[in-house]
């Protein structure tokens, strides 16, 4: 897959066939959209390209509370295993902000050759989201591409939707948040030295620091995994500021890995949240909380011995 970003000069010359949105996490939802591309790529050769913006234009207009399912990194990562032949994370400029709907789709008919464009019925492009899925179907003969629109995909009487996934994330309903993404919830980054109490403690840890704008868990502790050089391993997660550690911690991820042991400072780690086991708290001792990590531990194990992730 070729990843096109921080540049608004981009040029295709193979005939494609384009989806447009945010794909903040790419869920089930989304993969319809990736299944009608890759269609059209098999029965009349068009090339795949997602089409995003580098930030949620929703940050961009000032929403700084708005947290992302998938960072960008995290969204380059997940969409090379899609199929599609590339991905383009756009600039979200001010001109671009500006752009009527039927500009919008006439820069990207020009620049990317578009033969056909992939939609869902929600989405909103152009100023002030003036356009919509019937602006595509009415543009389409203008510009000389196919218009095709995908029903979205539903759980429990409710769209699939980031909004939806947010919501059962921010209530630690891991399971049912992976349910909905069709994969488990991860951050992705590399580990940072730390105090190593844990390896003091016989039970050694690898810190993250997310970024700011991820979507964490709320604080606590999580069955996990985590891939490191290929290899998938079981784990324990604690999400938060570690308080019975003395001084402020930073909000950090720091992962238990089983059966694994070794010096992975500066190595690329994904690290993914299974189910939730209790919230973070402060205890009164050391030897209390070292009790305590062996106790999730345990429960780690046990979850994992019996883990299969389910399907819609």
């Amino acid at each position: 897959m070729d990843y096109i970003s921080k540049t608004t000069d981009i040029r295709i010359t193979e005939p494609t066939v384009v989806s447009l949105g945010k794909f903040d996490g790419l869920h089930e939802g989304h993969k319809l959209l990736v299944e009608a591309m890759l269609k059209k790529k098999r029965e009349q050769g068009l090339v795949p390209v997602m089409f995003t913006f580098d930030i949620p234009p929703r940050t961009a207009l000032g929403d700084q509370s708005l947290k992302v399912l998938t960072t960008n990194a995290e969204k380059e990562y997940i969409f090379a295993k899609t199929g599609v032949d590339y991905l383009i994370e756009y600039p979200f400029t001010d001109q671009v902000r500006a752009m009527e709907p039927e500009d919008f789709v006439g820069m990207l008919a020009e620049r990317l050759h578009v033969k056909c464009i992939v939609a869902g019925t929600d989405f909103r492009f152009g100023h002030n989201r003036a356009g919509s899925y019937e602006t595509l179907r009415a543009l389409g003969p203008v510009y000389g591409f196919e218009t095709v629109i995908v029903d979205k995909k539903r759980y429990e009487n409710r769209d699939i939707s980031s909004t939806f996934i947010r919501e059962e994330i921010q209530a630690a309903h891991m399971e049912r948040a992976n349910l909905l993404l069709g994969y488990e919830y991860f951050v992705l980054g590399r580990v940072l030295h730390g105090r190593k109490l844990g390896r003091k403690l016989g039970i050694p840890t690898v810190n993250l620091i997310p970024p700011k704008d991820k979507l964490l868990p709320p604080f606590g502790v999580y069955v996990s995994r985590v891939l490191l050089d290929g290899k998938l391993y079981g784990g324990i997660t604690n999400v938060g500021k570690k308080p019975t550690i003395a001084g402020e911690n930073p909000i950090g991820v720091e992962t238990n890995i089983f059966d694994c042991d070794g010096d992975f400072y500066g190595k690329e780690i994904l690290v993914q949240f299974l189910t939730y086991l209790r919230p973070e708290r402060k205890f009164d001792s050391i030897e209390e909380l070292k009790a305590e990590m062996a106790r999730n531990a345990a429960q780690g194990r046990e979850y994992l011995n019996g883990y299969r992730r389910r399907s819609l």
